[in-house]
């Protein structure tokens, strides 16, 4: 029943089944029932006209309809209806369609009327209301939450709209038996949850008659999404870790020791030596390791990375590192290569903008062997980059590889695919580290290195601007350097440029040469023209460097103690903890100065006091979630992995660990879901993966 085309539905035909195959993706019954309202409109009592008050909203009133006239010409031409109750009278207004509406309404008919209020001047009214006569049924049918679908133009100039969409759905929900929708939870599961059956809850979700039923629904129906999603990242987990073997490295040898002997410019903090451990019995385990890696900004992921490749060398493999950016990966090749200056280890670096004869050198050394460790963008993973005996992969992702560029790395190496170790920038929330990466093993540096002072943050209003420019000029005059940092927005490079210039302009004024001298870096200078103004400001010839965001990643000048952020508001909290990542970095007091427009909405205030709050990512990156949903984290969602349909990664944290625990112990159990109380999952996720088959072939 559920695979039924959805053509063959009463009431849609050929004709609406191409709108609802093109606009929302509906292409069965089934499709249909999982195409949940996005919220409800309260319609479980009639209101009376003398207590309706501006910001009520939407309201369902029953009244007799007096009479109906049309006023006005041109565009100003409407028409005004009177509904009257046994309390007030209220005006119904139409703009559109009035010859048709004027043609169905009855003055003096009884009228059951919903819609949104509108006020002008002391005058209420309802423009476009829904209107039925009243009967037994629709007084009755009124009194309940109504489903609100999401929708698109096309679909209500179509006709398809919210009322054609209830009456869809209520004749598919007629015409289903509970045969149909089979439990796909094991019972016990669904008792100890106090779950309402499967039938149930997706006939409450449409259309529940009160508060307490569309809750129920909607925790089963959540539970479900986030149990499945679990259920089959800890099968493919546990998958792998049995049918994956991986490269042993049994040594830890000479270049590692001499590393840490020589090179190690300070002592490892706990934090890092425990991830160490950790990745050091994965590499030894014979299994393929596929570890993520989360720290803060500044807690020394890189050491940890580049410590972990040394164990590669040391047992006869290459390794590479894979960044999502040019200027990250430039500054990792940078970093490293200085880390291992006269240990004999051979570096490379590999991007879009190698090519020609280096190309070709380089990628002959590489599979011959003679380059050790090979650091780039995704130029690595393209077709003819091949190693001699790739064992370790290195990714640092930033939310911006998926799975199919980390599966590529795999086919790098033979016969045993490279162990694979995911680095993030900035630390993510529990719940989106359990979705996007709930098939890895976690290892968390939650520790910075000793000597690093925290950040101090302060907020100030455009009306404080020249208290901050006395700031600069005392931290200057102590020998330190400063960072001030526009936003970017992409649509409008002229625009940026443009805030840029006039903030240059107006620092010369207050920092006038020779006294002072200001570096300038923009995303429109040419790579050189970038570099020579970041070389400037390293040697300490600038004080200040005026820049766009590009300085996010990939500098590090432990003499800039100050980050001034131009247009605070403009930017997300993870890019505000990024950005002051950038300072810290030496031994001297740093301050983080967020300077923000005179008014600021609830959002953006919450997000600067937030960071004047916490020097600490992983609680910025669960705020950041709550402020902005998951959606918005960079590029998140093409991993699909995100689009649910009803739960919400920043307040379904608990479900989603519930949902977690119970998947695992289950997997615990009976590995394979052979058990007879297990057969409904079994047989759900084998459904699903023939819908997950059909849905890549319409892709």
């Amino acid at each position: 029943m559920l695979d039924t085309p959805i053509e063959y539905l009463k009431g849609v035909g050929p004709k609406r089944a191409e709108l609802l195959r093109a606009e929302l993706g509906v292409h069965t019954f089934g499709d249909l029932l999982l195409h949940f309202p996005h919220r409800y409109v309260d319609k479980t009592r009639f209101r009376q006209i003398r207590e309706l008050q501006p910001e009520d909203g939407e309201v369902l009133l029953r009244g007799i309809l007096r009479r109906v006239s049309v006023v006005g010409e041109g565009r100003k031409r409407r028409l005004v209806g009177r509904l009257r109750d046994a309390t007030g009278v209220i005006e119904l207004v139409w703009f559109q369609g009035i010859p048709w509406v004027e043609k169905h309404l009855v003055v003096g008919g009884e009228y059951v009327v919903f819609g949104r209020l509108q006020a002008f001047g002391n005058r209420l009214s309802i423009p476009h209301p829904e209107m039925e006569p009243v009967n037994p049924e629709n007084v009755q049918a009124a009194l309940t939450f109504a489903p609100v679908y999401p929708s698109t133009d096309k679909l209500n100039r179509s006709g398809l709209d919210q009322k054609l969409r209830r009456r869809l759905i209520a004749t598919l929900l007629e015409r289903l038996r509970p045969e149909d929708l089979p439990e796909n939870l094991p019972p016990n599961l669904v008792e100890s949850l106090r779950f309402p059956d499967r039938f149930t809850a997706l006939r409450h979700i449409h259309f529940p008659r009160n508060e307490a039923q569309l809750e129920a629904a909607r925790r089963r129906l959540k539970f479900e999404e986030l149990f499945f999603l679990q259920l089959r990242l800890l099968r493919l987990k546990k998958h792998r870790e049995q049918s994956t073997p991986g490269y042993v490295f049994e040594r830890v040898g000479e270049r590692f020791h001499r590393f840490y002997r020589e090179k190690l410019p300070f002592e490892l903090t706990d934090a890092q030596k425990r991830v160490l451990r950790e990745i050091r019995r994965d590499l030894g385990s014979g299994r393929q390791m596929n570890r993520l890696l989360q720290g803060d900004v500044g807690s020394g992921k890189t050491i940890v990375a580049l410590m972990s490749m040394l164990l590669a060398l040391d047992n006869g493999f290459q390794a590479c590192l894979m960044a999502p950016t040019e200027i990250l990966a430039q500054q990792h090749y940078n970093t490293i290569s200085a880390y291992l200056k006269g240990l004999g280890v051979q570096v490379a670096f590999l991007s879009g903008t190698v090519k020609g004869a280096k190309r070709k050198k380089l990628l002959q050394l590489l599979a011959e062997g003679h380059i050790h460790i090979l650091i780039g963008t995704h130029a690595l993973i393209e077709e003819p980059v091949r190693f001699k005996n790739l064992g370790l992969a290195i990714t640092d992702e930033q939310h911006r590889f998926g799975v199919k560029q980390r599966a590529a790395l795999w086919k790098k190496s033979s016969p045993c695919p490279p162990h694979i170790l995911v680095m993030t920038a900035t630390p993510i929330p529990r719940t989106l580290a359990m979705t996007l990466y709930g098939d890895l093993d976690v290892s968390i540096i939650d520790q910075m290195p000793p000597g690093r002072k925290p950040v101090e943050t302060r907020h100030f209003w455009e009306s404080q601007r020249l208290r901050v420019f006395g700031f600069m000029r005392e931290q200057i005059a102590l020998g330190r350097q400063v960072y001030v940092v526009y936003p970017l927005i992409e649509e409008s490079e002229t625009l940026d440029l443009k805030n840029l210039q006039e903030g240059y302009e107006a620092l010369c004024r207050e920092f006038p040469p020779p006294r002072y001298q200001i570096s300038v870096v923009h995303g429109r200078m040419k790579p050189a023209d970038k570099d020579f103004e970041m070389q400037r400001f390293l040697k300490g010839e600038t004080q200040i460097m005026v820049a766009t965001t590009v300085i996010e990643v990939g500098v590090n000048v432990p003499n800039a103690s100050v980050m001034v952020i131009e247009n605070t508001e403009r930017f997300g909290l993870s890019q505000l903890h990024q950005l002051r990542g950038r300072v810290g970095r030496g031994a001297e007091q740093s301050y983080c100065l967020l300077l923000t427009g005179n008014k600021l909405s609830k959002e953006s205030l919450e997000r600067i006091q937030t960071m004047c709050r916490t020097n600490n990512g992983f609680e910025i990156a669960e705020a950041d979630l709550r402020l902005r949903g998951p959606g918005d984290l960079e590029g998140t969602l093409q991993s699909g992995v995100l689009q649910f349909r009803l739960a919400d990664l920043a307040r379904d944290g608990r479900i989603l660990q519930t949902a977690r625990a119970l998947a695992q112990k289950i997997l615990e159990r009976d590995p394979a879901l052979q058990r007879p109380e297990h057969a409904p999952l079994r047989a759900f996720l084998e459904q699903d993966a023939r819908e997950r088959e059909r849905w890549s072939r319409i892709g």
